[in-house]
C-alpha cells in the first residue's frame, strides 16, 4: 500500500516520500481502517528531524489524525462492523498501569502518539486499537472529522481539565492560525468565556474573528500584552493560552490578572524562556501543562463536533502525492486552520 513518510531523520524535507510497505492487519483488539482523509500537524515535523531517545522502526509513517471505514475487525473486537465511519484517537496508553486505571492515559507510562512514537496514518490502511475509536455519523463530512482529533482532544484538555475554564472568564490565545489555537477560541466560545486573540497579519486577524473571537490584535503591529492590559482596565485576564513558548511566554505572564493562569501544549518558536519569575509569585499565577487527552475527553470533544457545536475549520486539502508542498504551507504559517490529505481516491 501507499503511505507517506521517511527512510531517515533529516532537516531537510527532501527525505520525504511516497512509500510501498506492507497492508497491516488486526490485532485481536484492533480494526482496519481504509483511511479516506488524514489531517497535518506540527508534530510530523518534529518527528522527521527526530530527537535523542527517538528510536522509531524504518520506514517510518507519518501522520496521526485521520477518519476512514472499518474494513477489518481482530478476533477479540465487539461493537463495531465492517463498514463503520470512524476517527480515531490519536493516542495509544497501556491500559494498566495506576494512571490508566484512574483514566489518565495521556499519563500513561507507556503512552505514544501514532505517527511519532507509532506508525502513523498518513497510509491507505491502518491498524488501531477498537478501544480508541469514536463513530462518524452518517451525514459528517470525513475530512472535517479527519481535522479534528488531536488538536480538538488536546484544546479540550487543555482548556477544561488543566486550566478550568469557568463561563465568563476572559481567556486570551496567543496565536489564531494552527490547529490548537483554532479550536481554542471556539471550544472558549462555546464555554461561555470573553476570548481576546493575538494573531499575525490582516488574514489571521480576520480568520480569528470568524472563529469567534470578540477582541483580536495583530501581533505584527501591536504590544497585545500592553493592549490587553489597557482593554481590561489594567485588570488582565483570567487564563492565556500560549503554545507559541519561548517567544511569546513572558509577554503571556504580563497579560494575566492575579490568580490567573497560563496554559500550555507546546513551544513552537523554543522551549527556553527568560519569564519574570517575580511576576509569577506576586500576582500568584498558576502555570499548568497539558498533553493531549484520555478516551472520555477525546469522546467529549469529538461530541462537540459532531453536534455542531464548534466547527473544524478547513484550510485547504491536498492529494497524499502532494503532501511535502502541503507540509511547507503549513511550516510558512499560511495555514488557516487544518491541512488535510485526501487518503483515498
Amino acid at each position: 500500500m501507499r503511505a507517506v513518510g521517511f527512510y531517515e531523520h533529516s532537516e531537510s524535507l527532501d527525505v520525504l516520500q511516497v512509500l510501498d510497505v506492507p497492508e497491516p492487519t488486526p490485532g485481536p483488539d484492533e480494526v482496519v481502517v481504509q483511511v479516506h482523509y488524514a489531517a497535518l500537524n506540527r508534530l510530523d515535523d518534529w518527528v522527521r528531524r527526530g530527537w535523542k531517545g527517538l528510536e522509531l522502526t524504518m520506514p517510518h509513517i507519518l501522520g496521526s489524525d485521520m477518519a476512514g471505514e472499518i474494513v477489518a475487525l481482530g478476533s477479540e473486537v465487539s461493537g463495531w462492523e465492517v463498514g463503520d465511519r470512524v476517527v480515531a484517537n490519536p493516542g495509544k496508553w497501556c491500559n494498566r498501569c495506576e494512571w490508566c486505571e484512574r483514566g489518565e492515559h495521556s499519563l500513561c507510562v507507556e503512552y505514544g502518539i501514532l505517527g511519532e512514537h507509532f506508525p502513523g496514518v498518513y497510509a491507505e490502511y491502518v491498524a488501531v486499537p477498537a478501544r480508541n475509536l469514536v463513530r462518524v455519523p452518517d451525514d459528517f463530512p470525513l475530512e472535517k472529522a479527519a481535522a479534528a482529533p488531536l488538536v480538538y482532544l488536546t484544546a479540550w484538555r487543555m482548556l477544561f481539565t488543566r486550566a478550568g475554564l469557568r463561563a465568563g472568564e476572559r481567556v486570551l490565545v496567543v496565536g489564531a492560525g494552527g490547529g490548537v489555537n483554532s479550536v481554542a477560541i471556539q471550544l472558549a466560545k462555546m464555554a461561555g468565556a470573553f476570548v481576546y486573540v493575538a494573531a499575525g497579519g490582516p488574514e489571521k486577524v480576520q480568520f480569528a474573528r470568524d472563529l469567534g473571537a470578540d477582541v483580536v490584535y495583530d501581533y505584527r503591529e501591536q504590544e497585545w500584552w500592553k493592549e490587553v492590559y489597557r482593554d481590561t482596565g489594567k485588570r488582565g485576564v483570567d487564563l492565556v493560552v500560549d503554545n507559541v513558548g519561548e517567544a511569546t511566554f513572558p509577554y503571556s505572564l504580563r497579560a494575566l490578572a492575579k490568580g490567573g493562569r497560563v496554559v500550555t501544549v507546546g513551544a513552537t518558536t523554543g522551549s527556553r524562556s527568560n519569564a519574570d519569575i517575580r511576576l509569577i509569585f506576586w500576582k500568584q499565577i498558576s502555570i499548568v501543562g497539558s498533553t493531549m487527552g484520555s478516551q472520555s475527553e477525546f469522546r467529549a470533544a469529538m461530541r462537540a463536533v459532531f453536534e455542531g457545536r464548534v466547527d473544524p475549520p478547513v484550510d485547504s486539502i491536498w492529494p497524499m502525492e502532494e503532501y511535502r508542498q502541503a507540509l511547507e504551507r503549513m511550516l510558512r504559517g499560511e495555514q488557516k486552520g487544518k491541512i488535510v490529505l485526501r487518503i483515498k481516491g
